[in-house]
Parts: C-alpha cells; structure tokens; sequence
C-alpha cells in the first residue's frame, strides 16, 4: 500500500485523501492549524465539481447547508440603492442554476467529518524539508518527528510550503492582479435577510453576505494593492490597514470599521495566480492553489480544487507504482480546464466574468477522460 503525505487541511487535500484511500493508498494529511480552519468567504461549487461532490455522497448535505440568497442590491458609495437583482448575484450567478453557494467553513468541516475514520490526520504540524531518495521521500516536520512516504502532494494554498521546497521561491510563479481581497464576520447589524449588498467607491468595494439564517454576515472588502497588502501576513498589520480603508468609506464605514478591527476570523491577501510549466517534481505533485490558484475573482479556486484531487487520484490508481506517468496524465487531463477558469479572473477587471464564460469554463473536463 502506497503511502502519500498531503500537505493541507483545506478542501483540496482532504478530497484527495478521501479517494486514496478509495483507492487503496494510505494518505496522511498535515495541517499547520490546530483543526479544520473556521472562517472564510462563500465558496462556489460548479459544474463538474458537483459530479465530484455527488460521488463523494456528499451533495445532499453540502446542500444543505447552502446560502439560500433572494437577490442583491448595488449601491453607490453613499448607500442609494442603483440597482437590484432576483435573479442573480455577483457571488453565485443565477440563482435558478445547479451551482451550489456555502460557506468555505462549512465545506471544510462536511469533508473533514466525511474522511477523519479513514484518513491519518496531523493537525498542528507543518511540513520543514523535503528529501527525495531512491525509494520515496523524507519528510522533516516543524514538531513530530521525520518520517517517509512514496509519494507527496502539496494542497497547501497559494503561499504552499510545498512548492517554495520543491520548486523555488513563490515569486517566480505568482502573478499578482493588483488588488487585495479581506473577508471577515460580524454580528448581522444590518438586519440583512437572505439579500447582500454590494458597493464600489473608486477602487475600492465590499460585498456583504447574510449567514448562519441571517444571525451573521460575511463582509469580503477589494482594495487595490501594489502588488501585495502592505504589512506581513499575521502581525495585524494588514487587519489595521482594512479597518482604516473601510473607516473612511461614506456609507457605514464607522460600523464595518469596527467589524473589522474586532474580527477574530480575520483574513486577508494580494489577488494572484499561481502558473507553472509543470506541477510535479520527481515524486512530489501540487495540487489546488498551491499549482494552479485562480485567485478569488474567477469564482472557481473550490471547484478546481475538488476537480483536480479526483482527477489526481484517479490518475495515481490507474498506473500503481508509477507516479511518472500519473502526474503526467494529471496535468494534461486538467491544463485546458484550469486555463479557462484562471481566464475568469481577467476577462472583465471591474466585474466578474460573463455568464457565458463561466458556463464554458466550469464544464471543460471530463471526470471520467
């Protein structure tokens, strides 16, 4: 029995560790948090990414606990309503389509809750070193002790450990798109009921999501950057920029400042793609973001990451023992379909992306090619 060590505990790594593990391989997760990450902006699960899920047998729940949205309203910077929606919104799309909305915590903790009898976990442990030898390759840890495995993948994000081990510092792969994206939680002080807002002031935006039947909101804040939010990621740094940013905005921005300054899910990045000539080294493969990320603005990260750990895994089962080939077959099964949702991001820089684009664009693979 092969075994593989994923580097991540998001959605990626956990979805290719379930269908190893279907498949007859023995595949161990580490993840550098204390357990699965709360937190997070609504997701999207599209097209053939829901064939993936429903195999899974996991469509009736992620259902379930789905944003159940009426519409949206566009506003202009001093909160008159310009325009309003029952039949779309800028975060999902239609809302008479099969595309499922929910939030990114809740997709973590469904995946996990389905895979953790199963599957090894290592939660509050990161991967430090990467010694490939004849045989497999060694694996150094921040605190548990080296161990070795056949193969291993990194679903480790767009900032992935992984790839700076393996293959070089992030700045030759991430191609920055000039802007900042910050998603926090608050109490629902809007009174918001199944309806978000959106607002644009110059550069700079919010989009605001009822959740958790309408108890609380997520608030996702686009800001240009040069090329990255300027502080370091986790000092608060950046937390302090937003809550400014937000504090001098004309409609709400005392209250929204406030939210964000208090937030204890606080997240924040530079909007960028990761692209690469080739996503496997010897025995190590990147899967996700932390190969191919789209960034937030194509709408598409969750389902290229649920895409690509089946195709993955799929191409490991049918060549055991040679990874080569598997890794091969990986990326030319998922190269057309990952440059047509990478597309989405940059067709439109003040908008999402077309319908038309998005409906081509989430289809492009076949799961079973």
């Amino acid at each position: 029995m092969q075994t593989v060590l994923i580097s991540g505990g998001g959605t990626a790594g956990p979805v290719l560790a379930h269908w190893l593990r279907r498949r007859g391989f023995a595949p161990t997760v580490v993840e550098r948090a204390p357990g699965p990450r709360p937190g997070g902006q609504a997701v999207d699960i599209r097209g053939v990414a829901l064939d993936v899920v429903e195999r899974m047998g996991l469509l009736e729940q992620v259902r379930d606990v789905r944003t159940r949205m009426r519409g949206m309203s566009v506003l202009a910077p001093d909160g008159r309503e310009l325009h309003r929606s029952t039949e779309s919104t800028f975060s999902s799309g239609r809302l008479d389509n099969d595309d499922v909305e929910l939030l990114r915590e809740d997709l973590v903790r469904i995946v996990y809750e389905h895979t953790r009898a199963d599957v090894e976990y290592v939660f509050g442990d990161s991967v430090t070193a990467l010694d490939e030898h004849g045989e497999g390759v060694r694996a150094d840890f921040a605190h548990g002790p080296s161990r070795s495995f056949d193969l291993v993948i990194g679903a480790d994000g767009l900032h992935s450990a992984v790839r700076r081990l393996v293959f070089g510092p992030e700045e030759r792969f991430a191609h920055p798109l000039g802007s900042g994206l910050a998603v926090f939680g608050a109490d629902n002080f809007l009174g918001l009921r199944d309806w978000q807002l959106w607002l644009r002031d110059g550069e700079e935006g919010f989009g605001i999501l009822p959740v958790r039947g309408n108890t609380e909101l997520r608030i996702a804040f686009g800001f240009r950057s040069a090329p990255r939010p300027p502080g370091h990621r986790g000092d608060g740094s950046l937390q302090r920029y937003v809550a400014g940013r937000l504090a001098s905005m004309r409609w709400e921005g005392a209250r929204l400042s406030e939210a964000a300054r208090r937030a204890t899910d606080f997240y924040g990045d530079a909007m960028a793609q990761i692209r690469m000539e080739h996503w496997s080294r010897g025995r190590v493969a990147l899967l996700g973001d932390a190969g191919y990320c789209p960034s937030p603005l194509s709408g598409q990260g969750t389902s290229l990451a649920l895409t690509g750990a089946y195709v993955l895994a799929d191409c490991l089962a049918r060549t055991p023992g040679d990874h080569r080939t598997a890794y091969a077959r990986y990326e030319q099964r998922m190269r057309p379909y990952v440059a047509l949702n990478q597309s989405l991001a940059t067709e439109n820089p003040t908008g999402p992306a077309s319908e038309e684009s998005v409906a081509r664009a989430k289809n492009a693979l076949t799961l079973d090619g």
